[in-house]
Protein backbone atom coordinates (compact mmCIF):
# COMPACT_ATOMS: atom_id res chain seq x y z
CA UNK A 1 0.00 0.00 0.00
CA UNK A 2 1.55 3.29 -0.93
CA UNK A 3 1.04 6.67 0.78
CA UNK A 4 0.72 9.81 -1.74
CA UNK A 5 -1.10 13.23 -2.11
CA UNK A 6 -3.84 13.49 -4.47
CA UNK A 7 -5.86 16.37 -5.18
CA UNK A 8 -9.47 16.09 -4.10
CA UNK A 9 -10.75 17.10 -7.53
CA UNK A 10 -8.93 14.33 -8.83
CA UNK A 11 -10.46 11.74 -6.68
CA UNK A 12 -13.63 10.04 -8.49
CA UNK A 13 -16.62 8.64 -6.29
CA UNK A 14 -17.85 6.03 -8.36
CA UNK A 15 -18.49 3.05 -5.63
CA UNK A 16 -21.88 2.49 -4.90
CA UNK A 17 -20.85 2.12 -1.29
CA UNK A 18 -20.04 4.86 -0.23
CA UNK A 19 -21.80 7.07 1.85
CA UNK A 20 -23.13 10.31 0.51
CA UNK A 21 -24.32 13.84 1.98
CA UNK A 22 -24.32 12.17 5.61
CA UNK A 23 -23.56 15.21 8.83
CA UNK A 24 -19.73 15.33 9.17
CA UNK A 25 -19.88 18.67 11.35
CA UNK A 26 -18.20 16.30 14.42
CA UNK A 27 -15.63 15.18 11.90
CA UNK A 28 -14.91 18.79 10.20
CA UNK A 29 -14.06 19.66 14.07
CA UNK A 30 -11.99 16.80 14.68
CA UNK A 31 -9.67 17.27 11.47
CA UNK A 32 -9.94 20.74 12.09
CA UNK A 33 -8.08 20.19 15.69
CA UNK A 34 -5.99 17.37 15.24
CA UNK A 35 -5.64 16.69 11.38
CA UNK A 36 -6.69 13.94 9.21
CA UNK A 37 -5.43 10.88 10.96
CA UNK A 38 -6.39 8.58 8.65
CA UNK A 39 -5.52 8.84 5.13
CA UNK A 40 -8.39 8.25 2.20
CA UNK A 41 -7.92 4.95 0.42
CA UNK A 42 -7.89 4.89 -3.16
CA UNK A 43 -6.74 2.67 -6.27
CA UNK A 44 -4.53 3.38 -9.23
CA UNK A 45 -7.46 5.01 -10.86
CA UNK A 46 -8.07 7.65 -8.18
CA UNK A 47 -11.01 5.62 -7.27
CA UNK A 48 -12.32 6.24 -4.07
CA UNK A 49 -12.50 2.98 -1.89
CA UNK A 50 -12.76 4.01 1.67
CA UNK A 51 -13.05 7.34 3.55
CA UNK A 52 -16.35 9.48 1.73
CA UNK A 53 -17.04 10.86 4.82
CA UNK A 54 -13.67 12.12 4.99
CA UNK A 55 -13.74 13.03 1.78
CA UNK A 56 -16.94 14.85 2.61
CA UNK A 57 -15.19 16.28 5.70
CA UNK A 58 -11.86 17.81 3.92
CA UNK A 59 -14.24 19.34 0.90
CA UNK A 60 -16.56 21.53 2.72
CA UNK A 61 -12.98 22.75 5.00
CA UNK A 62 -11.55 23.48 1.45
CA UNK A 63 -8.95 21.59 1.07
CA UNK A 64 -7.31 20.98 -2.30
CA UNK A 65 -5.47 18.06 -1.96
CA UNK A 66 -5.17 14.86 0.96
CA UNK A 67 -3.17 12.25 1.80
CA UNK A 68 -4.11 8.44 0.10
CA UNK A 69 -3.43 5.11 0.72
CA UNK A 70 -2.94 3.70 -2.74
CA UNK A 71 -3.96 -0.22 -3.07
CA UNK A 72 -3.19 -2.30 -5.81
CA UNK A 73 -5.79 -4.97 -5.73
CA UNK A 74 -8.26 -6.87 -7.77
CA UNK A 75 -11.63 -5.15 -8.53
CA UNK A 76 -13.47 -7.95 -5.78
CA UNK A 77 -10.31 -6.73 -2.92
CA UNK A 78 -11.02 -3.38 -3.63
CA UNK A 79 -14.88 -4.21 -3.36
CA UNK A 80 -14.75 -5.58 -0.41
CA UNK A 81 -12.28 -2.85 0.79
CA UNK A 82 -15.02 -0.11 0.62
CA UNK A 83 -17.83 -2.86 2.13
CA UNK A 84 -15.79 -3.29 5.39
CA UNK A 85 -15.59 0.36 5.30
CA UNK A 86 -19.43 1.02 5.46
CA UNK A 87 -19.88 -1.78 7.70
CA UNK A 88 -17.75 -0.73 10.40
CA UNK A 89 -18.64 3.28 9.79
CA UNK A 90 -21.48 5.28 9.47
CA UNK A 91 -24.34 2.85 10.58
CA UNK A 92 -26.63 1.60 7.64
CA UNK A 93 -30.01 0.86 7.57
CA UNK A 94 -31.38 -2.68 7.87
CA UNK A 95 -31.49 -3.04 4.09
CA UNK A 96 -28.47 -1.58 3.41
CA UNK A 97 -26.45 -3.37 6.26
CA UNK A 98 -27.69 -6.94 4.80
CA UNK A 99 -27.02 -5.93 1.33
CA UNK A 100 -22.90 -5.34 2.35
CA UNK A 101 -22.82 -8.23 4.37
CA UNK A 102 -24.11 -10.63 2.23
CA UNK A 103 -21.98 -9.24 -1.21
CA UNK A 104 -18.92 -9.32 1.50
CA UNK A 105 -19.37 -12.91 2.27
CA UNK A 106 -19.66 -13.57 -1.42
CA UNK A 107 -16.28 -11.99 -2.16
CA UNK A 108 -14.99 -13.53 1.14
CA UNK A 109 -15.65 -17.04 0.37
CA UNK A 110 -14.65 -16.49 -3.64
CA UNK A 111 -11.16 -14.79 -2.33
CA UNK A 112 -11.06 -17.61 0.48
CA UNK A 113 -12.41 -20.96 -1.30
CA UNK A 114 -11.11 -23.07 2.35
CA UNK A 115 -12.86 -20.86 4.65
CA UNK A 116 -15.74 -22.35 6.47
CA UNK A 117 -19.06 -21.32 4.00
CA UNK A 118 -22.01 -19.36 5.43
CA UNK A 119 -25.21 -21.99 4.70
CA UNK A 120 -28.15 -19.60 2.51
CA UNK A 121 -30.11 -22.37 1.89
CA UNK A 122 -34.46 -21.94 2.87
CA UNK A 123 -33.81 -25.24 5.14
CA UNK A 124 -35.13 -25.34 8.30
CA UNK A 125 -32.91 -26.93 10.81
CA UNK A 126 -33.99 -29.60 13.09
CA UNK A 127 -32.61 -29.36 16.98
CA UNK A 128 -30.19 -31.80 16.57
CA UNK A 129 -28.64 -29.85 13.45
CA UNK A 130 -29.32 -26.35 15.35
CA UNK A 131 -26.89 -27.56 18.04
CA UNK A 132 -24.13 -28.19 15.61
CA UNK A 133 -24.35 -25.36 14.08
CA UNK A 134 -23.99 -23.39 17.55
CA UNK A 135 -21.05 -25.87 18.33
CA UNK A 136 -19.25 -24.69 15.11
CA UNK A 137 -20.07 -21.32 15.43
CA UNK A 138 -17.64 -21.81 19.18
CA UNK A 139 -14.85 -22.96 17.26
CA UNK A 140 -15.45 -20.66 13.72
CA UNK A 141 -12.57 -18.37 13.13
CA UNK A 142 -11.94 -17.66 9.48
CA UNK A 143 -15.53 -17.27 8.40
CA UNK A 144 -16.86 -14.28 6.81
CA UNK A 145 -19.23 -14.32 9.99
CA UNK A 146 -15.95 -14.67 12.46
CA UNK A 147 -14.48 -12.19 10.43
CA UNK A 148 -16.88 -9.67 10.52
CA UNK A 149 -17.96 -10.24 13.78
CA UNK A 150 -14.90 -9.10 15.13
CA UNK A 151 -14.74 -5.94 13.30
CA UNK A 152 -18.15 -4.67 13.88
CA UNK A 153 -19.71 -6.38 17.36
CA UNK A 154 -22.28 -8.17 15.92
CA UNK A 155 -22.86 -11.62 16.80
CA UNK A 156 -22.09 -14.51 14.18
CA UNK A 157 -25.73 -15.65 14.13
CA UNK A 158 -26.75 -12.37 13.57
CA UNK A 159 -24.57 -11.79 11.01
CA UNK A 160 -25.63 -14.89 9.45
CA UNK A 161 -29.18 -14.19 9.28
CA UNK A 162 -29.03 -10.90 8.25
CA UNK A 163 -27.14 -12.54 5.07
CA UNK A 164 -29.97 -15.12 4.62
CA UNK A 165 -32.68 -12.23 4.76
CA UNK A 166 -30.73 -10.49 1.83
CA UNK A 167 -29.79 -14.16 -0.12
CA UNK A 168 -33.33 -15.49 0.20
CA UNK A 169 -36.21 -12.35 0.39
CA UNK A 170 -37.82 -11.89 -2.56
CA UNK A 171 -37.81 -8.31 -3.82
CA UNK A 172 -41.73 -7.80 -2.70
CA UNK A 173 -40.52 -8.79 0.87
CA UNK A 174 -37.46 -6.45 0.85
CA UNK A 175 -39.83 -3.46 -0.38
CA UNK A 176 -42.16 -4.58 2.32
CA UNK A 177 -39.61 -4.25 5.28
CA UNK A 178 -38.09 -0.82 3.65
CA UNK A 179 -41.43 0.15 3.98
CA UNK A 180 -42.34 -0.76 7.59
CA UNK A 181 -44.56 -3.36 6.86
CA UNK A 182 -42.50 -6.47 7.32
CA UNK A 183 -39.95 -6.69 10.67
CA UNK A 184 -37.15 -8.79 10.55
CA UNK A 185 -38.50 -11.82 12.73
CA UNK A 186 -41.20 -12.03 9.95
CA UNK A 187 -39.11 -12.00 7.41
CA UNK A 188 -37.14 -14.84 8.52
CA UNK A 189 -40.07 -17.11 8.80
CA UNK A 190 -41.27 -16.16 5.24
CA UNK A 191 -37.99 -16.56 3.34
CA UNK A 192 -38.47 -20.46 4.37
CA UNK A 193 -40.56 -20.35 1.05
CA UNK A 194 -39.22 -19.81 -2.30
CA UNK A 195 -39.61 -16.79 -3.96
CA UNK A 196 -42.76 -17.52 -6.06
CA UNK A 197 -44.43 -18.54 -2.78
CA UNK A 198 -42.97 -15.54 -0.69
CA UNK A 199 -44.84 -12.96 -3.83
CA UNK A 200 -48.21 -14.98 -2.51
CA UNK A 201 -47.96 -15.47 1.14
CA UNK A 202 -46.46 -11.96 1.86
CA UNK A 203 -50.32 -10.14 1.67
CA UNK A 204 -51.21 -12.57 4.61
CA UNK A 205 -48.49 -12.42 6.78
CA UNK A 206 -47.73 -8.55 6.41
CA UNK A 207 -50.31 -7.60 9.55
CA UNK A 208 -49.28 -10.71 11.66
CA UNK A 209 -47.74 -11.77 14.78
CA UNK A 210 -44.35 -13.70 14.46
CA UNK A 211 -46.35 -16.55 16.56
CA UNK A 212 -49.20 -16.11 13.40
CA UNK A 213 -46.67 -16.26 10.39
CA UNK A 214 -45.10 -18.91 12.00
CA UNK A 215 -48.92 -21.05 11.62
CA UNK A 216 -49.25 -19.58 8.04
CA UNK A 217 -45.78 -20.45 6.94
CA UNK A 218 -46.36 -23.94 8.35
CA UNK A 219 -49.86 -24.27 6.80
CA UNK A 220 -48.27 -23.62 3.32
CA UNK A 221 -45.26 -26.28 3.71
CA UNK A 222 -48.10 -28.31 5.24
CA UNK A 223 -50.50 -28.03 2.50
CA UNK A 224 -49.69 -25.08 -0.07
CA UNK A 225 -51.08 -21.39 -0.75
CA UNK A 226 -54.64 -22.83 -0.35
CA UNK A 227 -53.63 -24.32 3.12
CA UNK A 228 -52.76 -21.10 3.96
CA UNK A 229 -55.33 -18.88 2.63
CA UNK A 230 -57.81 -21.38 4.67
CA UNK A 231 -55.68 -20.85 8.37
CA UNK A 232 -55.73 -16.84 7.92
CA UNK A 233 -59.65 -17.22 7.19
CA UNK A 234 -59.74 -19.21 10.53
CA UNK A 235 -57.43 -16.37 11.91
CA UNK A 236 -59.00 -14.18 14.79
CA UNK A 237 -56.92 -11.19 15.22
CA UNK A 238 -56.20 -10.20 18.87
CA UNK A 239 -56.83 -6.58 19.48
CA UNK A 240 -53.58 -4.40 20.22
CA UNK A 241 -54.27 -3.99 23.74
CA UNK A 242 -54.27 -7.60 24.34
CA UNK A 243 -51.28 -8.15 22.26
CA UNK A 244 -49.64 -5.50 24.57
CA UNK A 245 -51.32 -7.26 27.88
CA UNK A 246 -49.85 -10.73 27.64
CA UNK A 247 -46.10 -10.24 28.60
CA UNK A 248 -47.02 -8.10 31.42
CA UNK A 249 -49.68 -10.09 33.23
CA UNK A 250 -47.41 -13.18 33.45
CA UNK A 251 -44.48 -10.72 35.12
CA UNK A 252 -47.38 -9.29 37.45
CA UNK A 253 -48.66 -12.77 38.11
CA UNK A 254 -45.37 -14.08 38.81
CA UNK A 255 -44.03 -11.41 41.10
CA UNK A 256 -47.40 -11.41 42.53
CA UNK A 257 -46.81 -15.18 43.71
CA UNK A 258 -43.49 -14.64 44.92
CA UNK A 259 -44.72 -11.95 47.52
CA UNK A 260 -46.80 -14.22 48.90
CA UNK A 261 -45.09 -17.21 48.73
CA UNK A 262 -42.59 -15.20 50.60
CA UNK A 263 -45.01 -13.03 52.96
CA UNK A 264 -43.23 -10.45 51.71
CA UNK A 265 -43.99 -7.25 53.42
CA UNK A 266 -42.96 -3.80 52.10
CA UNK A 267 -43.29 -0.48 54.01
CA UNK A 268 -41.14 1.86 53.02
CA UNK A 269 -41.74 5.39 50.70
CA UNK A 270 -43.42 3.93 47.54
CA UNK A 271 -46.01 1.67 49.57
CA UNK A 272 -48.77 4.18 49.09
CA UNK A 273 -48.61 4.26 45.54
CA UNK A 274 -48.16 0.78 45.12
CA UNK A 275 -51.19 -0.38 47.07
CA UNK A 276 -53.00 2.60 44.94
CA UNK A 277 -52.18 0.92 41.83
CA UNK A 278 -52.97 -3.00 42.75
CA UNK A 279 -56.68 -1.16 44.38
CA UNK A 280 -56.84 -0.05 40.54
CA UNK A 281 -55.85 -3.44 39.10
CA UNK A 282 -58.49 -5.05 41.60
CA UNK A 283 -61.09 -2.92 40.65
CA UNK A 284 -60.50 -3.60 36.58
CA UNK A 285 -60.08 -6.89 36.78
CA UNK A 286 -63.20 -7.35 38.86
CA UNK A 287 -65.02 -5.54 35.95
CA UNK A 288 -63.18 -7.77 33.21
CA UNK A 289 -64.65 -10.81 34.55
CA UNK A 290 -68.26 -8.87 34.62
CA UNK A 291 -67.48 -7.97 31.24
CA UNK A 292 -66.80 -12.10 30.32
CA UNK A 293 -70.02 -12.78 31.90
CA UNK A 294 -72.18 -10.61 30.03
CA UNK A 295 -71.10 -12.70 26.83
Amino acid sequence: MELATRQLSDIKRNSEYLRHGTDVDTLKKSIESIGLINPLTINKDNELLAGSRRFQAVTELGWKEVDVHVVDRDLLQQELISIDENLVREPLNRLELEKCLNRGREIYEQLNPNAIKIDVSNESLNPENKLKEKEQEKVDNDSFAAITSEKTGLSKSVIKSAIKRDELAADSVKQARSQGELNASQTNEIIQLNKELQEKVLPLIADKTVKEAKKIIKAVKQGGIEAAIQENENFVPLPKEYTLLKSPIKRVNKNLSRILIEGLKYDGPEKDQINKEMFELKENLVNYFKMLEED
